[in-house]
């Protein structure tokens, strides 16, 4: 095995999959990348038995092979040479010799055949879907998974496919966000998996925001996601995904909207106010003003207003303004919209005409808390 490479594509290759490699294993192997040198291509593959990776660059191929490479140690040398070629040869006993000017280094490997396979996708339902829909269904949900292994099928999104319609949400049983978009897929098929956030975390690193299209391959144990010259694929969570739309408010008042940059920043001020995550700010709707106000012991009192077009009776109700944050970043448009119900049952927050510029529609559900643990 023996082939020319830039160091640059070199270190964006392994860039793109070096995430996927644990950092201590009881298997030596999965600590390696896979190289594979073929057709002026450098096919480079990453696993940690539950999710794998696969990308490819092109190379100048002299003997075309396989071998394995340990991952960190290499990544790191890619990123300290200098040059901007590399030869790299193998030989028969997996020692791989790296030439970059007049730098010559050798690193022990292991044998291709050891390495496990990435799983065979024959017979999988597949969905055809533009790589920046497929992103920012994932960008607009992934946030609000659940980080708590006790809640298993909370810790990755759901994805329901049907009709030609494919859903994401992402929960951790506190705030909710969904959105949805159409896709190209059998319209006489459906689907329904739970992927786990970290795949997610590399599906949404891979994927570009063009036009250019992502193919979805679904299995009923497993995912796969083509976009370009990566490949991912994750084995899928088990357990039951809850009814999400039973929290979901069927009806609510008038939405109020209100200016999303002014709203954050209000809020990264308040919160400053609050002592962990789990302390609340008061939302006080007046005709034509917000309030917000918070007011803890150890740390003091802040109040900020806004103005707003609402014109109905006062009304109070506490939201955590960490999770009301992370809604309002992952919006896009100038204003948002909130309706609710009252100050005990889910919040419904939207992303203002969010259809303008997407075809991708978001919905957030947002979980008050008590009032008495704000100021009034």
């Amino acid at each position: 095995m023996k082939f020319i490479i830039s160091r640059q594509e070199l270190c964006d290759l392994t860039n793109r999959i070096q995430n996927i490699i644990a950092l201590k294993t009881p298997i030596p192997i999965l600590s390696n990348f896979l190289l594979v040198a073929i057709d002026n291509r450098l096919i480079l593959t990453a696993t940690d038995l539950t999710v794998g990776v696969r990308c490819s660059g092109s190379a100048k191929v002299f003997e075309p092979g396989a071998t394995t490479i340990p991952a960190r140690r290499f990544a790191n040398l890619l990123r300290e040479l200098t040059a901007s070629h590399l030869e790299i040869s193998v030989s028969d006993r997996d020692i791989a010799t790296i030439t970059a000017d007049s730098s010559t280094f050798r690193l022990h490997g292991m044998p291709k055949g050891e390495y496990p396979a990435l799983p065979d996708l024959s017979g999988a339902f597949q969905i055809r879907i533009k790589q920046r829909e497929l992103k920012e269904l994932f960008y607009r949900t992934a946030f609000a998974v659940s980080k708590e292994d006790n809640r298993y099928a909370l810790t990755g999104v759901n994805v329901q496919v049907s009709q030609g319609s494919i859903l994401f949400t992402g929960t951790d049983g506190k705030r909710l966000a969904r959105a949805h978009c159409l896709a190209s897929a059998d319209l006489q098929l459906s689907a329904e998996c739970i992927i786990p956030l970290k795949a997610v975390d590399e599906i949404v690193k891979s994927l570009t925001n063009d036009d250019d299209e992502a193919i979805l391959s679904i299995l009923p144990d497993k995912i796969a996601v083509e976009a370009g010259d990566i490949f991912i694929v994750t084995k899928l969570l088990t357990g039951d995904y809850p009814n999400v739309d039973e929290v979901i408010p069927k009806q609510t008042n008038t939405p109020v909207p209100l200016h999303r940059d002014e709203l954050m920043s209000l809020l990264r001020q308040i919160s400053l106010f609050t002592v962990d995550a789990n302390h609340s700010v008061r939302f006080t709707f007046m005709p034509g003003e917000l309030h917000l106000s918070v007011n803890t012991m150890d740390i003091g009192e802040g109040k900020v207003s806004m103005p707003m077009n609402y014109q109905g009776d006062r009304f109070d109700i506490a939201f955590n303004p960490h999770f009301f944050l992370d809604i309002l970043r992952h919006s896009k448009q100038e204003t948002i919209s909130i309706g609710f119900s009252d100050a005990y049952n889910p919040t419904i927050i939207s992303d203002g005409d969010a259809t303008t510029n997407s075809h991708v529609t978001p919905l957030f559900v947002l979980m008050p808390m008590r009032l008495n643990e704000a100021v009034s």
